[in-house]
């Protein structure tokens, strides 16, 4: 920055630009633009000042021309300044001094200027150099000339700085050449795990001098005069390891014979061993299923899959993309060090955790997590800080590093310039840090804060690699592929930073990328051209070759068992093959059986709820949400407890036909019912000796309204449309009137005198649902069978407004006074957010339902707010949901995946700790609201009267407005029930227990 402050202040204006022009361009953002701007304007300007018009006027025309386009005006000003005998007559140049003093303010704005420039940020300031940095360089520099060598010597000959280093060719030397048993890879910076202990411990570490003396030759190097000065060597070879025929050196140890094969539905693309129980493997596949096998039993303990758990915790980007293409991989399974979690990473945002604690039917959900945006390309775990993390890469350049108990992102880890491929995780000295690989051959280090990466280098060839430590964490390798299809296999010195030793004996790889393992006892592996090949790895020739039967895959994934003793391998025809050794061998037969009586009794101890069996349920195709475990619903698996209750069922003289519309009024001392055929009949409770408050009550008989045997009834639907008609019913909210249609015109009665007062709206089409506007009860909201809104100002008998936004007919319509908005739903389950305040569409959204359901014109989705207003229940015949009504992000769900029959209609409790539903069958389940899970069944036969002939099933249910466990039923034969518990009208109870049923 001082150099070009310096340019400026000289009015050097082309070097000015020159300069800049190293960092950026005139037309790279807002802030480069006015940085030139700036500059030409102050070179015009000082023209001007000198009366050289020429030389302004070309100014104007050439350099600053480029502005006008986005400056129109700005200009066209600076054009008339030529017209003036001083520029500072123009008021915006009053204040223009002598040339030095505009100069230092132009500096002073300049510099502003760039440090907000992002093109700038971490360029303003001279790297800081450490002792020999300059050796290393040169050092790294020859080490990159000398492993591209086409024949490199063991003791190549350095003698000038000022020509690239190559070896001489054969017939120029009479030595064996070989690689050099020490190279350094193409990159410049140090290994990260030096540096990162030092930056860790704050400790200033020097590098050794004697790194540049790698080869142990003589170097040259360059002192501050120029002149050429000799540094010797003191640093000798290791001895050189020569190597011998396969059959000499391939040990008994090495697992080479085929014990097992494991027959897949589809290709696997990862496994891994448990790191205690060494039989069991965990394998991802192509279509996204996980599973687990028992090797030696050659048995399936565990199979899995993908299904969405949790739909909360996905964006609904994810839901809708997945739904529309459901294709999903795995690619990386991987097993916590202690075995008690492992992971799956898919090709599609998704990464999912399960707790693990021995035996097929202990493996249990722990987390979901939406960890990128794409692909999840490898995730591994760690534990800085005595704190379980998971961490996950993915196609968005992002590390993410994850709370491996609550899901809490704790880093993210930015800084890729391409898809992070892989990841390793290491500690060392007590000191946590994290090696991460992209698909462009970049390395980087990272330590376990938000200090970004501590370094980062090439790999060899720019190859998309993985990184592995051997078993006893003292050495590193790395293996991959790079887009040409060569492949590298490399041991790296992780404290310099440079290779120690390249393995060869690859073929090229067009198939994918190169795996490879590393076995306990130091022996490397790696699947390629259908092939086996082991290295010893103190020596880079070749030590074997095993083709393990044949029919392996082209790059096939592989894995040893934590002791080495056993090797997975992917064959085709989506086979694994498991190789062994003697000692492997006498393990699978000495286990076969014993894993399987673990199960058993894991079986007999294993609570009930949450537990993932055996057998999975098989989701229908295209549906990505796994009903059991959706949104924090409990896993359903035996019959919830049978509730005693007591009941009474209205009486009436009125025959009427089916009852499908029911509610209580806001006192709570009267029920208004509507029937099939548009008569509505209505009970009230009056106070006496029995029911003081003048509730409703099973404990006394209402009576039937009016005395005088006035009915009131809606108008008759057209003859042909008779047979599919919705009726709908609602209470203003002091009960004095209400609104109701059954497939004819809209009908306004007064309840307290009976009185039909008006009929509006005739049909086609014909209202389906209608509710009270709350903030004004002469609005209401009508809900037409074409799918169409009409919001109706009664007393001025004329539409407000009409809302298009459905696709289908309209089933049901609320509104939240705290929000001030209408939620609407269809038959086809579309739910709609409106604006009260504009009669306009906010949002909507689909339930998730199986895609064979399809709806009939009698199909409903009941909406119901929650006391907060801000929450909604929605009600369809497959499930039960809750809603945020501002977002219409489903916070919680159940489906009736158990019950052989569906939902006939549900609602809240009066204080919303319960949801009451009634099912197709009769049946009433109680379900705790907070997570939707079903508390109590209550059997047709314990609330129907035993001396009533039992004609018909429950239709509707509606909830008492003060008393949480009551409820009322409206029946198919035309009968109301009121419905309480058997021993307390306050609480529900289970029949064996006294204990209340505290939610």
């Amino acid at each position: 920055m001082k150099h070009f402050e310096d340019i400026i202040l000289g009015g050097f204006w082309e070097e000015a630009e020159k300069y800049l022009s190293s960092f950026t361009g005139v037309e790279d953002n807002k802030y480069s633009i006015k940085i030139y701007f700036e500059i030409r304007k102050q070179k015009f300007l000082e023209a001007l000042d000198r009366d050289d018009r020429r030389l302004a006027l070309d100014i104007l025309l050439k350099d600053l021309k480029v502005f006008a386009a986005t400056n129109e005006e700005l200009y066209r000003e600076m054009a008339l300044l030529l017209t003036l005998d001083d520029f500072r007559d123009h008021s915006s140049l009053s204040s223009y001094g002598d040339t030095m003093s505009a100069r230092k303010c132009l500096v002073i704005e300049l510099k502003a200027i760039i440090e907000a420039n992002p093109q700038f940020h971490g360029r303003l300031n001279f790297p800081q150099l450490g002792k020999s940095r300059l050796r290393r360089l040169v050092n790294q520099s020859l080490n990159w000339q000398h492993i591209h060598c086409a024949n490199p010597q063991q003791e190549p000959q350095i003698k000038t700085l000022f020509t690239d280093h190559k070896c001489p060719e054969p017939d120029q030397s009479s030595k064996e050449f070989q690689m050099p048993r020490k190279t350094i890879s193409i990159s410049t910076p140090p290994f990260p795990c030096a540096a990162i202990i030092s930056d860790r411990t704050t400790s200033d570490q020097v590098v050794r001098d004697e790194t540049l003396t790698r080869f142990g030759s003589t170097f040259e190097d360059v002192n501050d005069s120029g002149s050429v000065i000799t540094i010797t060597s003191t640093e000798a070879f290791n001895e050189k390891v020569s190597p011998c025929p396969p059959s000499q050196c391939l040990s008994d140890n090495f697992p080479k014979d085929v014990e097992r094969f494991l027959n897949l539905g589809s290709s696997p693309t990862s496994m891994d061993f448990h790191p205690i129980q060494q039989i069991l493997l965990l394998v991802g596949n192509s279509v996204g299923d996980v599973e687990l096998w028992d090797v030696g039993a050659v048995k399936k303990l565990f199979w899995r899959k993908f299904t969405v758990w949790k739909t909360e915790t996905v964006s609904a980007s994810f839901l809708e993309d997945i739904n529309k293409n459901p294709h999903i991989s795995v690619n990386r399974v991987l097993w916590s060090s202690d075995g008690s979690l492992f992971g799956a990473a898919y090709s599609r945002n998704i990464v999912q955790l399960y707790s693990y604690h021995g035996g097929s039917n202990s493996i249990r959900k722990q987390l979901e997590i939406e960890a990128h945006a794409g692909s999840v390309n490898d995730l591994a775990f760690s534990k800085p800080y005595n704190q379980l993390l998971v961490i996950t890469c993915g196609d968005d350049k992002l590390i993410q590093v994850w709370d491996a108990v609550t899901g809490a992102r704790r880093y993210t880890f930015e800084g890729h310039q391409a898809a992070v491929y892989s990841l390793c995780p290491r500690e060392k000295e007590k000191i946590h840090f994290l090696f991460s690989t992209s698909n462009n051959g970049e390395i980087k280090a990272w330590l376990f804060d938000n200090m970004g990466p501590r370094v980062q280098y090439d790999a060899p060839g720019h190859s998309c690699m993985r990184m592995v430590y051997s078993a006893d964490g003292k050495r590193l390798f790395s293996c991959g592929t790079n887009k040409d299809g060569d492949s590298y296999i490399v041991e790296w010195n992780e404290t310099e930073g440079y290779i120690t030793r390249v393995y060869s004996g690859l073929s090229k790889c067009f198939s994918g990328i190169l795996q490879f393992d590393i076995s306990s006892n130091g022996l490397l592996a790696a699947g390629d051209d259908h092939l086996i090949k082991v290295w010893n790895a103190d020596n880079d020739q070749i030590l074997t070759v095993i083709d393990a039967g044949g029919d392996l895959t082209g790059s096939p994934c592989i894995r040893f068992n934590k002791k080495g003793n056993m090797l997975a391998i992917s064959a085709d025809h989506n086979k694994i093959k498991i190789l062994v050794n003697e000692y492997g061998r006498n393990l699978l037969q000495t286990s076969s059986g014993h894993l399987s009586e673990s199960t058993q009794k894991a079986k007999l101890n294993e609570s009930p709820h949450e537990k993932i069996t055996d057998i999975p349920v098989v989701v229908e195709p295209g549906v990505h949400v796994e009903p059991s475990s959706i949104l924090g619903a409990l896993n359903i698996s035996k019959v919830v407890e049978v509730s005693q209750c007591k009941s009474l069922r209205l009486p009436s003289e009125v025959k009427t036909d089916r009852i499908w519309r029911l509610t209580y009024t806001s006192s709570g001392n009267a029920i208004m019912a509507l029937a099939a055929d548009g008569v509505h009949l209505v009970w009230k409770w009056s106070k006496n000796d029995i029911n003081l408050g003048g509730q409703a009550t099973t404990k006394c008989v209402p009576e039937k309204q009016p005395r005088s045997g006035l009915l009131m009834v809606n108008s008759s639907p057209p003859s042909s449309n008779s047979d599919m008609v919705s009726p709908c019913l609602a209470l203003s909210k002091n009960d004095s009137y209400a609104i109701s249609a059954s497939g004819g015109m809209v009908s306004l009665f007064n309840v307290i005198a009976f009185k039909k007062m008006k009929s509006f709206m005739p049909p086609a089409p014909a209202a389906t649902c209608i509710a009270f506007y709350p903030s004004d009860n002469n609005i209401i909201a009508v809900g037409l069978e074409d799918s169409t809104i009409i919001i109706y100002n009664v007393r001025l008998d004329e539409v407000v407004s009409k809302l298009e936004g459905h696709l289908k007919g309209i089933s049901c319509i609320a509104f939240s006074n705290a929000l001030n908005v209408l939620i609407s739903s269809g038959i086809d389950a579309q739910i709609v957010v409106w604006d009260c305040n504009k009669w306009e569409k906010q949002r909507s959204a689909v339930l998730q339902i199986s895609p064979d359901w399809s709806p009939t014109e009698l199909s409903e989705t009941i909406i119901q707010f929650h006391q907060d207003q801000k929450r909604f229940l929605a009600v369809h015949e497959t499930q039960l949901s809750i809603y945020e009504a501002c977002t219409l992000h489903c916070v919680k769900q159940w489906t009736m995946r158990n019950f052989c029959t569906r939902i006939c209609h549900a609602t809240f409790s009066c204080n919303n700790q319960f949801v009451y539903a009634v099912m197709r069958d009769g049946i009433v389940l109680i379900l705790d609201a907070s997570h939707l899970c079903p508390r109590f069944e209550i059997d047709p036969s314990t609330y129907i009267p035993s001396d009533i002939r039992w004609n018909g099933v429950p239709l509707v249910i509606a909830a008492h407005p003060g008393k949480p466990n009551q409820f009322a039923l409206g029946l198919s034969d035309g009968g109301v029930l009121v419905v309480e518990p058997q021993k307390s009208e306050d609480e529900w109870v289970d029949d064996n227990t006294e204990i209340t049923a505290k939610l």
